[in-house]
């Protein structure tokens, strides 16, 4: 039962994120990291509206000081109000072993080469990393270019100046097929720009948008790809989410995602918009936090990339929400249910916003797909302007800390070396690139090349922007925040000094 308070109870995702930017000092203060969502009893999601709390460890708060405990509800602008849920996140001081791949299928096995379609979850690679194709898309912009989408951190190697795409290697390392070539990509978004809200009071706040965009090179045989996910089917429109709708709307929803890794895997959506602080104190959001059914993993290495789809209800298609851009294997796992282990937990990016900001449009079916190259052609033939063309939508007005976010391709790559001459195996050169080992969010934002043509585009969520009140305010504090480290990914293993440990909190009940 949802703890009584005078004003209205949250109701909508936007509410929440309302509260938790209002308390976001105490909340950083006192946690590994927040998100919003339901309450968690003994491992199941209840309807009861909170922001969830993430720390080292749950005690009884006999063992705590006043100054350790937190609320049991917390109030925000205008009286509305939800309840605090406090989430133990048990982290490894050193990476704990990464999954490694056990799952052999004929699904599996097609989508690493052996079907003769190219679709949703099939394997791409780069000269250097393989990964997962999370959707077939075509650009708003420009020649109408009819290509795919997946993970910035799978496509993208700055130690080559072409960043090409095969499937389902490279020719070098094995057996394949040219795609194309990046034309298009982000890491890192501002979260006004990504949300149309503060979504935290620290003024450099940064949205992993892990994603990239690889037209189709006019060599490839077109007639090879797929718009149907192999192993689900047809898929229906993407989902966009309102920051206005009900909580429901999202959380606890059931999801699926086919990978080139694990296949077909189903999860729960456990919360939206976690927000956490890096070891250098700047300060992150992803947008999903999907945890596997009956305590499996819901991604391995090599999945980046692909679509993340809420199950269809009533016989409806699966509709895609978002693209996963990493796990949880060397970052430590949520415990949700006394009794049981940890479990694992999957970073997802909202696909509709993705989309916006790389001024795509989602293909859905084949005759969207015939439509599409129709468009692709006569925009070519028509003299279109050049890739990466102004939209009608306006150039975004963004501030200093964001402007980096918006970069030609290819610039600022320094060639080097591969090395790879005498290799003679054709899968162990590649890595999995999965969040586990992409050194991306190691680096600030700010000095972080991000593969972005200078298209103008526009934040995708001014439907929130009669939402936008009074909340200005809250970026004003003061400068000796107390930063606690909720490490999203390592390149490579250190030691967590004992001294940086986070208070343990539990819940004033």
């Amino acid at each position: 039962m949802a703890y009584f308070q005078p004003g209205q109870q949250a109701t909508t995702l936007l509410e929440l994120m309302t509260i938790r930017a209002f308390h976001s000092k105490l909340l950083r203060r006192c946690s590994l990291g927040t998100a919003i969502g339901f309450r968690i009893r003994r491992g199941v999601l209840t309807d009861i509206p909170a922001i969830l709390v993430f720390v080292a460890r749950k005690v009884h708060r006999q063992w705590l000081s006043h100054a350790q405990c937190l609320p049991a509800a917390l109030e925000g602008p205008g009286g509305v109000w939800c309840d605090i849920d406090v989430v133990e996140f048990s982290y490894y001081g050193a990476p704990a072993a990464t999954p490694k791949e056990q799952l052999y299928t004929e699904l599996v096995d097609g989508l690493r080469g052996s079907d003769p379609c190219i679709g949703s979850g099939s394997q791409v690679a780069s000269q250097e990393t393989y990964g997962t194709l999370g959707a077939i898309v075509k650009s708003r912009t420009g020649n109408r270019q009819v290509g795919f989408l997946t993970n910035r951190h799978v496509a993208v190697d700055l130690d080559y100046p072409s960043q090409k795409m095969f499937h389902p290697l490279p020719p070098s390392l094995g057996p394949g097929v040219y795609l194309g070539a990046v034309e298009r990509a982000t890491s890192f978004i501002t979260d006004d720009l990504w949300y149309g809200i503060f979504a935290g009071t620290n003024p450099e706040t940064f949205v992993r948008a892990d994603g990239a965009f690889i037209p189709f090179t006019e060599d490839f045989n077109i007639s090879n790809v797929t718009t149907l996910v192999k192993g689900l089917g047809e898929i229906d429109d993407v989902n966009n989410i309102d920051l206005q709708s009900p909580i429901s709307s999202l959380i606890g929803r059931q999801v699926v995602k086919v990978g080139r890794s694990s296949g077909l895997t189903t999860g729960t959506v456990m919360a939206y918009a976690l927000e956490y602080n890096d070891e250098k104190g700047i300060c992150f959001l992803t947008d999903f936090l999907v945890v596997g059914e009956n305590q499996q993993t819901f991604d391995l290495e090599g999945d980046s990339g692909s679509l993340i789809l809420l199950t269809g209800q009533n016989g409806e298609k699966p509709r895609p929400v978002g693209i996963i851009w990493g796990g949880t294997a060397n970052r430590g796992r949520l415990k949700l249910k006394v009794g049981l282990p940890p479990e694992n937990w999957t970073s997802g990016v909202d696909l509709g916003r993705l989309l916006d900001l790389l001024e795509l449009d989602l293909i859905t079916s084949n005759e969207g797909l015939h439509a599409a190259l129709q468009d692709q052609r006569n925009a070519s033939a028509g003299g279109d302007s050049t890739v990466g063309e102004s939209s009608s939508l306006g150039r975004v007005t963004a501030k200093d800390k964001s402007e980096e976010n918006f970069e030609p391709i290819g610039l600022s790559i320094k060639q080097a070396s591969t090395g790879n001459d005498s290799q003679q195996a054709v899968l162990p050169p590649l890595r999995h690139d999965d969040s586990h080992i992409e050194c991306g969010i190691e680096r600030a934002p700010g000095v972080e090349h991000q593969f972005i043509p200078s298209f103008s585009s526009k934040s995708p969520v001014s439907r929130n922007q009669a939402a936008l009140k009074n909340l200005s305010d809250l970026r004003n504090g003061p400068e000796g925040e107390i930063y606690v480290s909720l490490q999203l990914g390592e390149p490579e293993p250190k030691r967590r000094n004992p001294s940086d440990a986070p208070l343990d909190i539990g819940n004033s009940q």
